[in-house]
C-alpha cells in the first residue's frame, strides 16, 4: 500500500471538500493500494474517507487475494448475484453516511456505470474529478520507482535480442512477436505492456499496426514496439533493424529519424517543456520535407500504465521536472514504402535524463 499517496489524496479531498473519492481504474487502484487485478467487466474500487479507514470493493472470487496482498484495510466482495451499485451504496453509506461530494476518476469511469451508481446518490454532487491530482501524484517517481522501471527497461533488451535473433527467411511477423513473447515468460515475465508488435517493410507504415502473416523481406525494414509489466510497472520501447542490406532510401529515412530522437532525447532535462520536445524532434524531420509523415505526438508518460500523463505535444507548456518518466518516439511513416520509429523512454535527472532501454540505435543489419 502507498500511505505516502493516500494521505496525499486526502489532503486534496479535504481541500476540495470532498467526502469520498472513488477510484475505479485498475492501475490506480494497483499504484494507491498494492493489490493488482484486471476486474474484466465486473466492478473493482477503491473507496477513500477523509475521516475514516479507507476499502477495497472487488468480485467475490478475488476478495481473499486481495487480503492477501499488502492492503491492510477491510475487503468487501460482491458475487455475480448481487447488484455491485446496492453494495457499494450500502457500505458507504454504513461506513461514512450519505456523502455530499463523491470525486470520481472521469477519465476512466464510464457513463454507463457513472448511470448505474448515480440513483443511489440522488442528492449527492458528483462534480470534483480526482483525475488530475492523481496524474500530478504519479507525474514524478520515486528512486524506488525508477529502479524498476529500469529492471523493465532491462527485460525490452532481451526482447529485442530475442526478436533480432528470430529474423529469418520465411518467418512471419507473429511468429517473431510469438517468439519474444514465449521467452519472456520462460523467464518470468507474465504480461507485455500491450501486445508486442512486429512489423515488415512498408507495412510498418502503420504507426499502430499489428503483426500479421506477413514475411521477413531481404533489403526491407522490421520494426519492433514493445514492452513488459514488470513489478507492476511497464517499460516501452521502439527499433527498426534492417534484414539484409537496406536501400538507400532506406538508410536516409532511417538516419533522419536517428537524428531527431538523439537530439529530442539530448535535450531532456529540468526547465524545458514538453512542447519544446516536440518541436525539436518535429522541426528535424519537417527540415528533411517529411514533416506531414511524422503524424503522432513525441511521447508520453509511462509507469504503472503504458502511456501516463504528460503527452509530448505541441503546445504543452508543462515544464519537465527531475523524476519524470517518458517517451522519446519519433518516427517517419510513408504509405507503401516505409515505416521507422525509434523509441527511449528516459527518466529525468537534476541536469539532464537516462534512458531505461539500452539497445543500440545505429541501424543494425541482420545477415
Amino acid at each position: 500500500m502507498n500511505q505516502e499517496k493516500i494521505q496525499e489524496l486526502k489532503h486534496w479531498m479535504r481541500k476540495e471538500n470532498v467526502d469520498v473519492t472513488y477510484i475505479t481504474n485498475p492501475n490506480t487502484i494497483a499504484y494507491l493500494s498494492g493489490f493488482t487485478s484486471d476486474p474484466h467487466e465486473r466492478v473493482l474500487a477503491l473507496f477513500l474517507s477523509t475521516s475514516h479507514d479507507p476499502f477495497l470493493f472487488t468480485p467475490a472470487l478475488e476478495a481473499e487475494t486481495a487480503r492477501q496482498s499488502s492492503w491492510p484495510f477491510d475487503v468487501v466482495g460482491y458475487l455475480d448475484t448481487e447488484n455491485p451499485w446496492q453494495v457499494i451504496a450500502h457500505e458507504i453509506n454504513n461506513r461514512y453516511g450519505q456523502p455530499q461530494q463523491l470525486a470520481i476518476e472521469k477519465a476512466t469511469f464510464t457513463l454507463d456505470r457513472f448511470e448505474q451508481l448515480q440513483p443511489f446518490f440522488a442528492s449527492t454532487d458528483f462534480s470534483k474529478d480526482v483525475t488530475p491530482i492523481i496524474q500530478r501524484m504519479q507525474l514524478c517517481k520515486t528512486s524506488q520507482e525508477i529502479d524498476i522501471l529500469i529492471e523493465a527497461g532491462q527485460w525490452a533488451d532481451f526482447a529485442f535480442e530475442t526478436g533480432f535473433a528470430a529474423i529469418k527467411d520465411g518467418a512471419t511477423e507473429e511468429e517473431i512477436a510469438a517468439e519474444i513473447e514465449y521467452r519472456l515468460k520462460r523467464k518470468g515475465v507474465a504480461h507485455m505492456s500491450f501486445d508486442t508488435t512486429v512489423l515488415v517493410g512498408p507495412h510498418a507504415a502503420s504507426p499502430h499496426g499489428a503483426p500479421n502473416k506477413t514475411l521477413v523481406q531481404k533489403n526491407e525494414l522490421v520494426l519492433f514496439d514493445l514492452g513488459v509489466v514488470w513489478k507492476g510497472y511497464c517499460s516501452d520501447a521502439t527499433r527498426t533493424v534492417a534484414y539484409k542490406e537496406p536501400t538507400a532510401f532506406q538508410k536516409e529515412v532511417y538516419s533522419i529519424v536517428l537524428e531527431a530522437q538523439l537530439a529530442a532525447q539530448a535535450a531532456v532535462k529540468p526547465g524545458v517543456t514538453a512542447g519544446q520536445l516536440d518541436k525539436i524532434a518535429r522541426d528535424i524531420i519537417e527540415s528533411y520535407g517529411y514533416g506531414d509523415a511524422f503524424n503522432h505526438r513525441l511521447g508520453h508518460g509511462i509507469g504503472t500504465s503504458v502511456h501516463e500523463y504528460p503527452s509530448l505535444v505541441a503546445g504543452n507548456d508543462l515544464v519537465i521536472e527531475e523524476g519524470m518518466c517518458f517517451s522519446i518516439e519519433p518516427g517517419i511513416y510513408l504509405p507503401n514504402q516505409v515505416g521507422v520509429r525509434i523509441e527511449d523512454c528516459v527518466y529525468v535527472t537534476k541536469d539532464g535524463s537516462q534512458p531505461l532501454t539500452h539497445t543500440s540505435k545505429e541501424l543494425l543489419i541482420i545477415d
